[in-house]
Parts: structure tokens; sequence; C-alpha cells
């Protein structure tokens, strides 16, 4: 008997133990790791979706004890600058979604007032399309750190993070089989998880290369049934 496909609640773990490194993300760590001896007065760390930049603003929260805050949140700007008052550091995540007018002005009372800034975003600032001129030159002034496309290491430890996440324990054949057969992303990785996940919980199995291969058909990644699995289960 099937279970229904609930989406339930999990804990995305964002210790230090828990972000992955490799040559793909370890410059945007290093900025991390330097603070407080930046020398600037903010950092621009980029990458595409599910590349661990909300991660990375966690860590440093930790590590400056500061605050954060999402792009969206800047709508209500008088809270956030509230709290920036104590604060000897603001990350903000997904910061080029943010209103330009109250990111403008929490950046002018952060530099200021001394306090470092840490804003994570999908692309450096100088492809964002800022309108407000002022904000631009001092984006587009401050360093930037990217987050490149990850590499078989990176995506492999990847998916095993996004499994543990979901207490999901799954046979190291299983990530060499996606890995050899996924999008070469991060988001992939993300989606190519929590699809498994959802499947193992309707059939009631755990995740077996056959499993992962109805998935990765779903996805469009391979045929339902491909010659180079026969035999393997």
């Amino acid at each position: 008997m099937s279970q229904l496909p609930l989406d339930l609640p999990y804990r995305t773990a964002f210790g230090r133990g828990d972000y992955l490194v490799s040559a793909a993300n370890a410059a945007a760590l290093g900025w991390i790791e330097r603070w407080p001896g930046w020398g600037v007065p903010a950092l621009v760390v980029h990458g595409p979706p599910g590349s661990g930049k909300t991660h990375l603003a966690h860590l440093w929260r930790e590590r400056s004890a500061g605050i954060l805050v999402t792009g969206a949140a800047l709508a209500a700007v008088e809270p956030v600058l509230a709290a920036a008052e104590t604060a000897r550091a603001v990350a903000i995540d997904d910061s080029d979604r943010a209103a330009e007018i109250p990111l403008f002005h929490l950046y002018n009372r952060c530099i200021e007032r001394g306090i470092s800034l840490f804003l994570t975003a999908r692309q450096p600032p100088a492809a964002w399309p800022i309108a407000l001129a002022d904000l631009a030159s001092r984006l587009r002034a401050a360093p930037v750190a990217g987050i490149a496309a990850p590499d078989d290491a990176l995506l492999g430890a990847v998916l095993v993070k996004h499994f543990a996440d979901r207490q999901l324990r799954v046979a190291p054949e299983i990530i060499n089989y996606l890995l050899r057969r996924m999008e070469r992303s991060f988001a992939a990785a993300a989606a190519l998880v929590g699809a498994l996940d959802r499947l193992a919980l309707v059939t009631g199995r755990p995740v077996t290369i056959p499993l992962a291969r109805r998935v990765l058909a779903t996805l469009g990644n391979q045929p339902a049934s491909s010659p180079s699995d026969l035999g393997v289960t």
C-alpha cells in the first residue's frame, strides 16, 4: 500500500562542518574566514541557485554575531535599520531581489556606522539592472566572490548533503549513478533529491538505482529503461 506524498518539513544543516568545499567555492569561503580583516566595508558573493550562498550567509552571521535578512524583507526597512543599530555585521541573502531604495538606505547606514555588509546574489552587481545610480556605484565598487559550477567531487558531496538533510542514507554507487546522468547544477541536485525522497515515500521503498532511474526519466535526464543499466539493481 502506497503512502500519500506529503511535503514533510526537513532541516537544512548550516554549520561549518556541513559546508562542502572545493575549488568552486573555496574563494568565497575564504572571505568568510578572513573577516573581520577584510579591509573593505562590503562583499558580494554570487552564484547559481542552490550553490550554498545562503549557507555562507549563515556561517558569516555566526562568525560575525551579526544579523541576517532576506532581500524581500527589506521592503520593511525600518525594523532592519533598527536591528542594524546594535549589530557589527549585516548579511542580506538574495540581495538582488531587494527593493533598491531600502537597500540603498541600509547600505549607507552600515557604511556610516562601520558595519560590515555581506550580500548574496545570483549574479555580480555589474549584471544587475539597477536604476538607482548611487546604489549601482556603491555595489559595483564592492569586491565580489563567485561560486563556480560544481565539479564531480562537489556535486557528489552536495547530493550526499541533500540526502542527509532529509535523513536518507544512500549507497555510494547510487551517488555515482546519479552523477553520470544528472544535469550538472546545484539546483538540479536539490530537485533530484527532493523527487527521490517523495517517490521513496510514496512507494515505501529505499532509494535504489531503479528508483533513481524512474526519477531521472521523469526529470528528462534519461529513458525510464536505459541499456547501460541492464543488470544493475
